[in-house]
């Protein structure tokens, strides 16, 4: 247990926002904001980004685990504040490669947990063999897929988050 979490500490240590920039540089964070924007069109839910390069080092000795992160982060971008409740963050932990998904109330009722895992096992695949953009831009096409089965497109929908992703 001490060498797992001496290992996460330096693997926090070194992940930096720089780490994040150089792999999610601007011409691919334009790429996956299209992504989004272009799949919100099909369905009435919203999908946001966020990237987090690394936690700080007090906290990765707490035992902070990147779900407890993901849902801080569902609530500090707003992702609950959707008129009807179908937002969605997909949440990577860079230093951890860990992927995580939280839907809101509406978004977590329609879809099963399991699906949801499935896109998060896939991306962190993609992301251990170096395949960064190609399953990003993937996975949320799956996401995608997913909100319009359970969240048609409705006529007028407002865009209520940003597209861009957030880099934490």
């Amino acid at each position: 247990m001490a060498a797992g979490r001496l290992a996460r500490s330096w693997s926090h240590l070194l992940n930096e926002a720089r780490s994040v920039r150089r792999v999610f540089h601007d011409d691919l964070l334009a790429r996956v904001e299209e992504a989004i924007g272009q799949g919100e069109r099909a369905h009435s839910a919203e999908l946001r980004i966020a990237i987090e390069a690394s936690l700080p080092l007090r906290e990765v000795w707490r035992g902070r685990t990147p779900r407890d992160r993901a849902l801080e982060a569902f609530g500090a971008l707003r992702v609950w504040d959707t008129a009807a409740n179908n937002g969605v963050l997909l949440y990577v932990l860079w230093a951890d490669r860990a992927v995580e998904i939280v839907a809101d109330r509406a978004a977590a009722a329609a879809i099963a947990p399991a699906r949801w895992r499935e896109v998060c096992e896939l991306l962190a695949a993609a992301y251990r063999g170096g395949d960064f953009e190609r399953g990003t831009i993937a996975a949320i096409e799956r996401i995608h897929r997913l909100l319009i089965e359970a969240f048609p497109a409705a006529e007028g929908g407002a865009n209520e988050l940003p597209d861009r992703p957030a880099i934490l």
